[in-house]
């Protein structure tokens, strides 16, 4: 009896393709090791990592402080329940009052992910309404998360049809002030928005919209709620995106990149909606354990100590710089705050050139077929905006060249 050819042996993707399930896709590659700013593959090859997780790797891959406030904490205390507090939890609470700028009366609600703190401002927004406030607004082409409640909130119809009929009572508006002006009235319960559109293609809202939004709905009454899902923690040159704009909101919701890879999200509110919950109308089993809320605090210090924020807007200028550096003529221009940028492209070829960065040692996401997303860990230098200037020009190039190819020759064609 001879040996199984080792040409036989299953591999990762014939794995992944037999046990997990299919919502994702085929999966990239088999990341083993990451290190700052660098993934290894099962094959041993390196790659400069500008998606950051979707925004979630702030310090970067196996950062010293992720590292030992994990391992300490998990030696002593890892899960209790929430009928009882833990040194971790109330710090982290105190921490984000603080960094958030809610003053004394905020409060905080701790789920597990972004999707959870969404669903948890969803029911203070119904908390608010009462009967005679039914409604609540999002905007087209938002993204709230993929939960039934989230999912409602979100402003993207096909992403909505497959489970239909969605939870009632949310409308969705163009974002721009004249539409909010002429939605609004005093049955409306909350206003929620994203100040950039991720997933949308890295969208900012039109200047001034916030600023008018916390006017509007203060006028009716109306909850300001503000997803910082994608731009909280330092990511866009201030600590949340808000903040910009110099208002305060009645609540923000914040996951990814507070806690570098541990599952945690977390509701903030603002003055009197923190009064809105009471015992027994929501809760989480794991949400604010001492793991997740010990390793989420030691990450802010480490972005508060290292100066991070103020880096995230320094290199995103920087980023923007090295994109328009390629000379490619597929780049129409940049968009987004820090070290959230979108990178528009004259043509939707944005999946073929992720393909062909991930070819060069390169990681960034399509956010749609004609933008190309960006979100580096906040600690990126010189060295790694100059490789990848590099890697970002040579899968430009790459594509560049198959869209001539293409031109010339009907086939083969450019995937998109």
């Amino acid at each position: 009896m001879t040996g199984a050819s080792t040409t036989d042996k299953p591999s990762w993707k014939d794995a992944a393709s037999r046990d997990l399930v299919l919502n994702s896709g085929d999966r990239y590659a088999l990341f083993v090791r990451g290190e700052g700013a660098y993934l290894w593959d099962d094959e041993g090859r390196r790659y400069l990592d500008f998606l950051g997780g979707i925004a979630v790797v702030s310090l970067g891959h196996a950062h010293p402080a992720f590292v030992e406030a994990a391992a300490t904490q998990a030696a002593t205390l890892t899960h209790v329940s929430n009928y009882f507090a833990t040194p971790p939890q109330l710090a982290l609470a105190a921490q984000l009052k603080r960094l958030a700028g809610t003053g004394p009366e905020g409060r905080v609600y701790f789920g597990n992910s972004g999707a959870e703190a969404n669903e948890a401002a969803f029911k203070l927004a119904r908390l608010h309404a009462g009967a005679d406030r039914p409604r609540i607004l999002a905007l087209k082409d938002a993204f709230h998360g993929r939960t039934m409640g989230t999912l409602a909130l979100t402003g993207k119809p096909y992403m909505q049809a497959p489970f239909e009929p969605m939870v009632p009572g949310v409308e969705f508006l163009d974002s721009t002030v004249e539409a909010l002006e002429a939605a609004m009235d005093d049955r409306v319960a909350a206003l929620f928005v994203e100040p950039i559109k991720g997933e949308a293609g890295v969208i900012e809202l039109p200047e001034g919209y916030l600023a008018a939004a916390r006017e509007i709905t203060a006028r009716h009454g109306a909850l300001l709620i503000v997803d910082e899902i994608q731009t909280g923690a330092g990511r866009t040159g201030a600590w949340f995106a808000f903040q910009h704009a110099g208002i305060t909101p009645d609540a923000i919701t914040v996951a990814k990149g507070i806690g570098n890879g541990i599952p945690i999200g977390a509701l903030i509110t603002f003055g009197a909606a923190g009064e809105l919950f009471y015992p027994g109308t929501h809760g989480s089993t794991f949400g604010g354990n001492a793991l997740a809320t010990a390793v989420s605090s030691a990450v802010l210090s480490e972005i508060e100590r290292a100066g991070l924020v103020e880096n995230a807007a320094v290199r995103g200028a920087q980023v923007r710089e090295a994109v328009t550096a390629t000379g490619s003529d597929l780049v129409e221009g940049c968009r987004g705050q820090g070290l959230l940028v979108g990178v528009a492209l004259r043509h939707p070829v944005a999946k073929a050139v992720v393909a062909a960065a991930q070819e060069h040692g390169l990681i960034v996401n399509a956010a749609n077929d004609s933008t190309i997303r960006l979100a580096p860990p906040l600690t990126i230098g010189d060295v790694e905006i100059d490789e990848f200037q590099d890697l970002f020009g040579k899968a430009l190039r790459t594509v560049e060249d198959a869209l001539l190819l293409d031109e010339n020759h009907p086939t083969p064609e450019v995937s998109a």
